[in-house]
């Protein structure tokens, strides 16, 4: 039984998808990973995205989400460590070689952590906990299950985006065995990946 209307919740479902299928920091850094290091690493990565996506959903329950938006240094702190870690792992993809990618015996942890940090990292999943998630919740009901609910949901379509981007980009591993393809593929998408980063810190900017 849920604790909300259906309706309410496929709202928030479908709302979720969309903010998702957005582009944006995670989507990019999937992208290059997969493509680049492979499913393993990629989905590696969205372990680590979710993890992050759940932390950042029970910090917000406390209200500490509340108190880095209302905070400007806080925000903005958060905001810019953001940024110089995007630029470092575009960086990084830039400057990797392929005897990089072909020796890493277990890259499972670096990635999960990687993937881990950089949404900790992120304002906007904060503000997303703040402004979207509690337009959602139904006044008279229990306000703490719904709130769980709400945020597994979240998390679980997140999931479901970026292992689909994960899926799709791994395809390319195969064709990017050559190491001159391998090259220029990862500096396309680490030049992206620096892009997306510039347009991170515009679009966050208040």
């Amino acid at each position: 039984m849920l604790p909300f209307p259906t309706a309410t919740f496929l709202s928030f479902t479908f709302a979720s998808l969309l903010i998702e299928l957005t582009p944006g920091p995670s989507m990019t850094y999937l992208a290059l990973v997969s493509a680049s290091d492979g499913r393993r690493a990629g989905f590696a990565t969205v372990a680590g995205i979710a993890l992050g996506l759940a932390v950042i959903g029970g910090v917000a329950a406390l209200g500490v989400a509340e108190l880095i938006q209302a905070s400007s240094l806080l925000y903005e702190g958060l905001r810019w460590a953001g940024v110089l870690f995007l630029l470092y792992l575009a960086w990084e993809g830039w400057t990797a070689g392929t005897d990089v990618v072909s020796n890493s015996g277990n890259p499972g942890d670096k990635y999960f952590w990687r993937g881990f940090v950089t949404n900790l990292l992120n304002p906007k999943a904060a503000i997303f906990y703040v402004a979207v998630l509690p337009t959602f919740v139904e006044a008279g009901r229990p306000i703490l299950a719904q709130t769980v609910l709400l945020t597994v949901t979240y998390v679980a379509v997140a999931t479901a985006v970026h292992g689909m981007i994960v899926a799709l980009a791994g395809t390319l591993e195969p064709f990017l065995n050559d190491p001159r393809r391998e090259r220029i593929s990862r500096r396309l998408l680490s030049g992206l990946l620096a892009l997306v980063a510039l347009w991170f810190a515009w679009s966050t900017a208040r």
